[in-house]
C-alpha cells in the first residue's frame, strides 16, 4: 500500500468516533463473509424465493398521460429518439455507444472496469483499476431508461419498451450479486431501485412488462439482491450524509413496489424509519441541508418526497412530521433561487437526480417548486413555475392532502442556523442584484465530505448572470488537481492566509480540520430582508502567529452596489491572496486596481466597475494549469476557462482592512 493511502487510512480513522471504527471493523468481517453469496458472471444463481404470482399494482392514476404537458412530451421524446441512436449526454460526455451499452467501459479513459471481482475487493477510487467511475455508476443508475420508459407511456411506441427491456436484461445478467463495479455503494443500489420501480410504472401496459419484471426470475432476483444488499450495508457514522438517504429511500420505494418476499414488510418497516431519522439529522429546522453543498439540497429532497408519495400508495405513510420537513425544504429551496430560477452553487454538485423523467433542458430546481406545489400548494411569494414530468406524475400518484410546517409568508433570506445570508433587491426590481454570503459550518459531520473551503465567500449575480462566480465541482475522482483546485480556498471569493486552505484537506472526501464561520451581524432593511452581513471565522486560528479573518458586506439598492470590507487581525506578517472569479460571460478590463466588467444581457449588455483594495497587487488569471486558476464548471464533468483577477500582498503585522467595490451601470 502506498504512503499516501496510508496517510489517508490514518486521518480518516481521526474523523470516527470508536463506535465506528468498531462498526466499521465488524462491517470489514461481514464484507469478507459475505464473498461467500457472490454469483459470478455466467453462472446459474438460485432465483430468489418470493411470494407465489407476484404481481406489480402500484400504477399511476387514469387521466395521468393527458396530464403531461404536451411541450414538455415532445422534448422528451425526442430524447427517447436520441437514445434509440444510442446518443445520450452523461456528466459533460457525449455517448454515442448506448444502443448496446458496455455497463463497465469509462469512455473518458478507455479502462474497464472489473466485472467478474468480488465487489468488497475492488477499490473504486483507483483510476487505474476502474476509470472514472462516476461514468460507470452514472450509466448504471438507469435513469436514461426511465426517459425511454417515459417515451413509451406517451406514445405506447414499441421501439422505446423494446429498447428499455433490451438494457435491462443485459445489466441483469452481467452484473449478478456481489461481483463487479455496481455493487460497491449502496447509494447506487438504491437510486437504481427507484429507477426499477418508474420503469415498471411506467410501462404499466405494455403488453411486454409482466414478462420483463414480476414473471422475470432475473428481474425478481436482482431487485431481491439489491434490497438484501441495502439491509446489510448501508452509510453509517461520519458517511451518514445523503448517501445513507439515498439507500434508505430506494430500499423503501422498492419493498413498497415490489413487496414480493417473505422480508418486504420488515425491509419497508425499517427503511421508512432510517429515512425519517436521517432526514431530520441531514436537515437545519430552516429546512436548509446540512451538508453546505446546495445540490444536494434538492438531491435530498427529492429522495425524501418520492419516498414519502410511495409509502403514501401503499397506505404506510410517512409521520406528519416528516412531511413537514420536506415542505420546509422545499420551501427554503424556493427562497434560495435567483430570478432566473438559479440556486446558489455552494459546495460539491454532480448533478445528481433521485428520479430523471424530465426531458434535458428542463431546470431540476423549478422541477422540484412544481413538484412541491402539486403535494403542498405554493406560497404567494414562490417563483413560478409550470407543471413538469416529474410534478405531474408525482402529484397524480399522491392526490391528498399532505401535513405542512408553519410556512413562511414572505421570502426568507437568512437562514441562521445554515450560516447563508442573501443580500438582494426587492422582488419587482429587475434586474436583481443577488448576493449569497457565506457565513456557516464548514459542512456536515467529521469528514464534511461535499463542503468547499468557502468560508466567508461571496457569490454575486445580477440579472441572474454570475459576475462574482463560484467555481462549481468538475471531478470527484480520477483527476486529483483539478479536485483540490475547485474545492479549495483560492478558488472562491474569499481570502486566502499563508498559502493554505481555510480547512484542511485529508483527501478528495475528507477535511480533517474545519475552518468554524461565526456571524457577527446581520442587519436589516426597512423590508425586515438582510441588507449588511459581517462575520468571521477560526481557520487560521492555528497560524504561527494566529491569524483572523473578518469581512463585512453591505448591499445598497439605490446606487446598485455591493461593498466588502476584510480585515485581518495577526500579530505577524502573513501571505495573503484575494481571489475575485468572474462568470463566464463577463469581459475584465484590468488597470491598475480598477476592473471594468462587461457581459451580454438581453438583446444589448451590462457592465459594472469592480474597485479593488489598495495594498495588493493585482493581476488577472484565466485558464491557467500551472498552477490551476481561472476555471469554471457550469455541470459536472465540464469545465471552461474564465476570469479570476487575483490580489497578493501580505499582511502588515497588525490589522489590515481592505475595501472592495462592485458598482452596476443603470
Amino acid at each position: 500500500m502506498s504512503t499516501s493511502r496510508l496517510k489517508w487510512y490514518a486521518s480518516r480513522l481521526r474523523g470516527m468516533s470508536a463506535e465506528e471504527v468498531s462498526w466499521r471493523a465488524l462491517d470489514q468481517v461481514r464484507k469478507q463473509v459475505w464473498s461467500f453469496h457472490q454469483v459470478r458472471p455466467g453462472v446459474s444463481a438460485a432465483p430468489a424465493s418470493c411470494i407465489a404470482s407476484p404481481r406489480f399494482v402500484s400504477v399511476l392514476p387514469p387521466g395521468t398521460r393527458e396530464a403531461v404537458p404536451p411541450e414538455l412530451g415532445r422534448e422528451l421524446i425526442r430524447a427517447a429518439d436520441l437514445l434509440l441512436e444510442g446518443r445520450w449526454e452523461a456528466l459533460g460526455v457525449w455517448r454515442e455507444d448506448l444502443v448496446e451499452p458496455d455497463w463497465f467501459l469509462d469512455p473518458i479513459s478507455g479502462r474497464r472496469a472489473p466485472q467478474a471481482k468480488y465487489a468488497f475487493r475492488i477499490d473504486h477510487r483507483s483510476a487505474e483499476e476502474c476509470g472514472n467511475v462516476k461514468q460507470l455508476w452514472e450509466l448504471s443508475r438507469h435513469q436514461h431508461l426511465t426517459i425511454l420508459a417515459g417515451a413509451w407511456f406517451l406514445t405506447g411506441e414499441e421501439a422505446y419498451a423494446s429498447a428499455v427491456a433490451r438494457q435491462l436484461r443485459s445489466w441483469w445478467r452481467e452484473n449478478p450479486f456481489l461481483s463487479g463495479v455496481h455493487w460497491t455503494s449502496g447509494i447506487e443500489l438504491g437510486i437504481r431501485l427507484i429507477s426499477w420501480v418508474w420503469i415498471r410504472r411506467l410501462l404499466e401496459g405494455w403488453p411486454g412488462a409482466p414478462d420483463l419484471f414480476e414473471a422475470n426470475s432475473d428481474a425478481v432476483t436482482q431487485v431481491y439482491w439489491h434490497q438484501r444488499y441495502l439491509a446489510g450495508f448501508r452509510s453509517r457514522g461520519s458517511s451518514s450524509n445523503n448517501h445513507v438517504i439515498a439507500e434508505a429511500a430506494g430500499q423503501l420505494i422498492g419493498s413498497c413496489a415490489f413487496p414480493w418476499f417473505a422480508q418486504s414488510g420488515r425491509w419497508r418497516a425499517g427503511a421508512a424509519q432510517l429515512l425519517e431519522r436521517e432526514l431530520r439529522l441531514n436537515t437545519f429546522p430552516s429546512g436548509l441541508n446540512r451538508e453546505q453543498a446546495t445540490d444536494y439540497q434538492g438531491f435530498v429532497a427529492e429522495l425524501g418526497l418520492l419516498g414519502a408519495v410511495e409509502a403514501d400508495v401503499v397506505g404506510r405513510p410517512l409521520g406528519a412530521d416528516t412531511w413537514r420537513l420536506l415542505s420546509q425544504m422545499v420551501d427554503a429551496t424556493a427562497a434560495l433561487l435567483d430570478e432566473r430560477q438559479r440556486p446558489p452553487r455552494q459546495g460539491d454538485s454532480d448533478d445528481g437526480r433521485a428520479l430523471l423523467v424530465d426531458p434535458p433542458g428542463v431546470n431540476r430546481w423549478v422541477s422540484l417548486l412544481a413538484t412541491g406545489r402539486a403535494l403542498y400548494g405554493g406560497l404567494p411569494w414562490w417563483p413560478a413555475s409550470q407543471p413538469t414530468m416529474m410534478s405531474t406524475l408525482v402529484g397524480k400518484l399522491s392526490e391528498r392532502p399532505h401535513p405542512t410546517a408553519e410556512r413562511p409568508i414572505q421570502r426568507p433570506s437568512y437562514f441562521a442556523d445554515g450560516g447563508l445570508t442573501l443580500l438582494r433587491t426587492a422582488p419587482g426590481e429587475l434586474p436583481e442584484l443577488w448576493c449569497r454570503c457565506d457565513g456557516g459550518p464548514h459542512g456536515f459531520l467529521s469528514i464534511a465530505a461535499h463542503a468547499h473551503a468557502d468560508a466567508l465567500s461571496v457569490e454575486v449575480r445580477y440579472g441572474g448572470v454570475d459576475i462574482l462566480a463560484d467555481p462549481g465541482t468538475y471531478c470527484y475522482h480520477g483527476e486529483p488537481a483539478w479536485r483540490s483546485y475547485f474545492r479549495s480556498t483560492l478558488a472562491h471569493n474569499t481570502l486566502e492566509v499563508a498559502a493554505r486552505d481555510q480547512s484542511r484537506s485529508g483527501g478528495p472526501f475528507l477535511w480533517v480540520s474545519h475552518a468554524r464561520a461565526e456571524l457577527v451581524e446581520v442587519e436589516l432593511d426597512e423590508r425586515g430582508a438582510p441588507r449588511r452581513w459581517r462575520a468571521e471565522h477560526t481557520g487560521y486560528d492555528e497560524l504561527d502567529p494566529p491569524a483572523r479573518h473578518r469581512r463585512t458586506v453591505e448591499l445598497d439598492p439605490v446606487g446598485r452596489s455591493l461593498v466588502i470590507v476584510d480585515t485581518i487581525e495577526s500579530a505577524g506578517r502573513h501571505q495573503l491572496r484575494m481571489a475575485f472569479h468572474l462568470g463566464p460571460s463577463v469581459v475584465a478590463e484590468l488597470d491598475g486596481r480598477v476592473a471594468q466588467l462587461s457581459w451580454p444581457m438581453g438583446a444589448g449588455s451590462a457592465e459594472a466597475t469592480l474597485s479593488l483594495a489598495d495594498g495588493l497587487r493585482w493581476r488577472a488569471h484565466r485558464g491557467e494549469t500551472e498552477p490551476v486558476l481561472g476555471w469554471y464548471s457550469d455541470r459536472f464533468g465540464a469545465k471552461e476557462p474564465t476570469t479570476t483577477i487575483l490580489g497578493s500582498g501580505s499582511s502588515s503585522g497588525e490589522r489590515l482592512t481592505l475595501y472592495t467595490e462592485l458598482r452596476f451601470s443603470r
